[in-house]
């Protein structure tokens, strides 16, 4: 099991109230015992957290978390007398098996009007402070070190930084070791959490809970963008693609089932007009045939009519002379009456004849007018079925646009009288439905668009965790080799502190 780091003392040179001052911890511990208002609280405040990542915001400094302290309040005070003052603060961890020492710190400069200057370091040699390292000189007193002299003292055993980003990831590199500054920066919330005083209340399970999960580092946009908008496009994706295949699929459905239907009642109509049409040129004909029948008849009639009135004139000339000859010779009488009655009679059938005729070619009139009639009336019946025909194609209009669908139902309406090529007709809806099928592809393949974008999304995501997954590696082996490298100094430092050359 490796060693882990302990902190052995703290300390404070030219700092508040403090000259030099040490502060010894036990196997890492330390009890702090003091009346209210001794300086407990700004003593450990003024070193954890922050020799740890170096943050000096005000709110870090005060433990109830309010912005009234300020680090130069520390070093510079309202009447002492002195407008500059530079302080040290440090931390020194060992391993008690191995002997060996490491210490981090940082040194303040105050100037009274101007900014804090600020300088971290990191002693990693051995040497510890006040012992063989002081942070002074003498000269008249104790005067502490500046950032250039602290740096040519250190030399090659340790490290001088300025930047407190840098600081506090080398810090986290050397002595905790975690895989991300975040996770450092997580452990340092925790503990300004659990230092807050409670003073009114009781140190609780719930509230240990509470103070751990505030501590915990909130996600930052940058973290749940990424995920945000994989769930909200995976939403949009998943509705529009209900969408899109729910509409497909109507649109599908009533393409096939108008189209079915537009040829249906096309070819049903079709057959009805144009058989309409040759019963009606039929009808025509036998009509006009008819007509010509039922003139002809009608001469006929005419002329047996005058033909029975010359023969009842020529028979009340007979009867005349059989009155004027009745006293003549009778046998003569006889015959010539036995003729006219002959001639009277052949008469009467020839006019029964030409009646039945007459009558035969009425009633083959009045047929003819019924059936002209019938004709009449499936005309104006395929007239009206053609006309809600069409009403039913203009209902159908709202869900697929056939622009040429008005001027093909104004053709019809005009020659219904004729007889109609629908050639042009089929050629348009061959036309639409190829215009359909295409829609249709287009919106396949726009699925098919959709879905290789969510397998390069998920293939992006995959990388990005497998370029994570390196990353941590690389970082493990980075602290590995940290690791390794601060084995071999504590080897040398206990080899050295056993050395008796």
């Amino acid at each position: 099991m490796k060693e882990s780091w302990i902190i052995n003392r703290i300390g404070l040179v030219d700092f508040w109230y403090y000259d030099d001052q040490e502060f010894a911890f036990i196997n890492g511990r330390m009890l702090l015992r003091g009346s209210n208002g001794s300086g407990k609280s700004v003593t450990m405040q003024s070193v954890v957290p922050l020799l740890l990542d170096g943050n000096m915001r005000p709110e870090r400094l005060d433990p109830f978390g309010s912005r009234d302290r300020k680090m130069s309040n520390y070093l510079l005070e309202d009447g002492d007398g002195r407008d500059e003052r530079t302080g040290y603060l440090y931390m020194e961890f060992w391993k008690p098996e191995t002997k060996v020492y490491h210490t981090i710190g940082m040194g303040i400069r105050a100037r009274r009007g101007k900014n804090l200057e600020t300088w971290y370091f990191y002693i990693s040699d051995g040497r510890r402070i006040n012992r063989d390292f002081p942070l002074y000189k003498e000269s008249d007193g104790k005067i502490t070190l500046s950032r250039k002299e602290l740096e040519y003292r250190l030399g090659s055993g340790g490290r001088v930084l300025v930047s407190q980003q840098e600081y506090m990831e080398y810090v986290n590199r050397q002595m905790f070791g975690f895989e991300s500054v975040d996770e450092y920066r997580e452990l340092i919330d925790l503990l300004i959490q659990l230092r807050t005083p409670k003073l009114s209340k009781e140190f609780k399970p719930s509230i240990i809970n509470e103070i751990l999960s505030d501590s915990l580092q909130p996600l930052s946009e940058e973290d749940l963008r990424p995920m945000s908008e994989a769930i909200e496009n995976m939403d949009a994706l998943s509705t529009n693609l209900s969408n899109k295949v729910n509409s497909m699929q109507a649109a599908e459905k009533i393409y096939r089932q108008y189209n079915r239907y537009n040829e249906y009642v096309l070819k049903e109509k079709a057959g009805y007009y144009i058989s309409g049409m040759e019963d009606r040129k039929k009808l025509n004909k036998d009509i006009a045939k008819a007509k010509e029948t039922l003139l002809s008849n009608a001469e006929l009639k005419a002329g047996e009519e005058e033909r029975k009135i010359r023969l009842d004139q020529e028979r009340k000339v007979l009867e005349n002379e059989k009155e004027n000859l009745n006293a003549s010779d009778a046998v003569s009488l006889k015959q010539r009456e036995a003729d006219v009655i002959a001639r009277v009679e052949e008469s009467r059938k020839n006019e029964q004849d030409k009646g039945r005729q007459l009558s035969t070619k009425q009633d083959k009139w009045r047929e003819y007018e019924k059936h002209f009639k019938k004709a009449d009336e499936q005309k104006e019946q395929f007239a009206e079925e053609i006309e809600e025909s069409l009403q039913e194609m203009e209902e159908g209009l709202t869900v697929i646009s056939f622009d040429e669908h008005s001027f093909f139902s104004r053709e019809l309406q005009e020659h219904l009288e004729e007889e109609v090529s629908f050639d042009t007709h089929i050629v348009q809806v061959e036309k639409l439905t190829g215009k359909l099928e295409q829609g249709i592809g287009l919106l396949k393949d726009m699925e098919d668009r959709k879905k290789r974008k969510e397998e390069l999304l998920q293939q992006y995501d995959k990388e990005k965790k497998f370029r994570s997954s390196i990353e941590r590696v690389i970082m493990e082996e980075e602290n590995n080799f940290q690791n390794l490298i601060q084995e071999q100094k504590e080897k040398m430092h206990e080899w050295n502190h056993k050395n008796l050359e």
